[in-house]
């Protein structure tokens, strides 16, 4: 009995484990691109990010345009990384390459763009997961309530501020916290 015990224990003790390690901050996540390739937000240190579920079919898609302006007018400053998500009315069915060549043809999008996940309900991304749980972000509990929401964080990998679907990317409050 001694010898099984013994045995056990340098079994487990050599056996490798596997550590799953909270997120801290944004900077923790990579995710795939669009288009290919992999988005790693630890390449964002030192400047904003604003991130934000799109849809190629919603009332609020022209914001895509202003996203655009957005990135280019804060470009050194701001990085913008839009989640195309299908979780509201269906307003995003298409496939990574349809979505892409949408965005591009119609809103010539430059800005990263993530490939396609769901930004709520049981299959919730890991970066949506972080965003909207305060106990993982350190800000605040939110809940995305529909396409074009938005998420701010600060040249620190802190989220500091959530903004609805209905605050433009021109909007003057979402202009004074880029610039804080």
């Amino acid at each position: 009995m001694k010898t099984a015990a013994i045995l056990l224990m340098s079994l487990l003790m050599s056996a490798p484990v596997l550590v799953t390690a909270k997120p801290k901050s944004i900077y923790d996540f990579k995710v795939p691109g669009l288009s290919g390739g992999t988005i790693d937000f630890s390449k964002y240190k030192g400047k904003k990010i604003l991130v934000v579920n799109t849809a190629s079919k919603c009332g609020y898609t022209p914001q895509y345009e202003g996203l655009e302006k957005l990135s280019k007018k804060y470009g050194s400053k701001l990085v913008i990384v839009g989640f195309p998500a299908n979780n509201f009315g269906a307003q995003e069915p298409g496939s990574n390459g349809e979505i892409a060549s949408f965005c591009q043809k119609n809103y010539g999008v430059s800005f990263p763009m993530a490939a396609k996940i769901s930004v709520k309900g049981d299959d919730m991304h890991p970066v949506y997961q972080w965003l909207t749980r305060k106990a993982e972000n350190g800000f605040q509990d939110s809940e995305v309530k529909w396409n074009f929401q938005k998420y701010l964080i600060d040249e620190k990998g802190n989220l500091v501020g959530v903004f609805l679907s209905g605050v433009t990317p021109d909007a003057k409050e979402l202009a004074e916290a880029i610039e804080k």
